[in-house]
């Protein structure tokens, strides 16, 4: 059995007139991240993953963030088209495993719902998605509440005969 394992990480800064946007899930908070697209550093994370334990780089190079194409870009749609890469390579995902970092709002309640949307476009089961949400005890800049940062791994097993699954 060929595997492959992939880390990605990803951060945003937290600011006023934005949408909070985790795991496709929109969050009431006063403060949203700021970026090209919708900034879902839970998403951005688990691409990175997933490019990066198929050595493909990055989500910048698929999709730039100086290109208008992106521009308040849904996450969850460029996560359906890098896992379409995965597939297309032969690969298939195993699992997710992902780590929120976040002062406020509290998470918790969300998690079940972000798992799903993730699954979904990944073609995988939603308990093969793990999603942790933590704080950092007051400390750095998610602490601070100046950000959200998220990290996340994958395990990607080769099967070229899944290569054209959903």
């Amino acid at each position: 059995m060929n595997l492959r394992v992939g880390h990605g990480y990803d951060v945003h800064r937290l600011v006023e007139g934005r949408p909070l946007i985790l795991g496709g899930v929109t969050i009431d908070h006063p403060l949203g991240l700021d970026g090209h697209s919708d900034a879902d550093v839970l998403v951005h994370a688990v691409m990175d993953a997933l490019l990066g334990g198929l050595a493909l780089g990055d989500i910048g190079r698929y999709f730039p963030p100086d290109d208008p194409r992106w521009g308040g870009a849904n996450s969850l749609v460029l996560l359906q088209q890098v896992a379409a890469l995965v597939r297309e390579r032969g690969w298939r995902v195993v699992n997710v495993d992902t780590v929120l970092v976040a002062e406020r709002p509290r998470l918790q309640p969300h998690v079940p719902a972000m798992a799903a949307n993730m699954a979904t476009r990944l073609g995988i089961s939603p308990d093969h998605v793990g999603v942790k949400a933590t704080t950092n005890e007051k400390l750095g800049p998610e602490g601070r509440e100046e950000g959200i940062s998220c990290s996340a791994v994958v395990l990607l097993v080769h099967a070229p005969e899944d290569s054209h699954a959903p």
